[in-house]
């Protein structure tokens, strides 16, 4: 039975070595075309846009009130708090750590009293 297998093995990579043509060996290059995205804060040259359609259900996860996009900024507004949420790559980052504070307009009119 060992021999039958054996020879079998020898005549079936005969076989297929026969029609398999010898090329040579290059190393393939195509690791070196797939981008790489990098940990630092350099932003990407084109963004996905933001698919407007997700303001229908997404709400602020710490008021629960609609959100409002900025395109200038590519951000998602809560004006109630002040916050806003970053979109990165058309998703948003809803975690609260991560939403940036607004800075509120001052009155110019109305300054302090000392």
């Amino acid at each position: 039975m060992f021999r039958n297998v054996v020879s079998r093995l020898v005549t079936e990579t005969f076989r297929f070595d026969r029609h398999v043509k010898r090329a040579a060996f290059r190393p393939s290059l195509t690791s070196a075309r797939v981008p790489v995205r990098s940990l630092t804060d350099a932003k990407d040259e084109v963004q996905p846009p933001f698919d407007s359609s997700l303001l229908d259900f997404l709400v602020c996860p710490l008021s629960k009130k609609p959100l409002r996009y900025d395109a200038n900024t590519n951000e998602l507004i809560n004006e109630e708090l002040g916050i806003a949420y970053p979109i990165i790559d058309g998703i948003p980052n809803m975690i609260p750590q991560e939403a940036r504070l607004l800075q509120k307009d001052t009155d110019a009119s109305n300054p302090p009293a000392q």
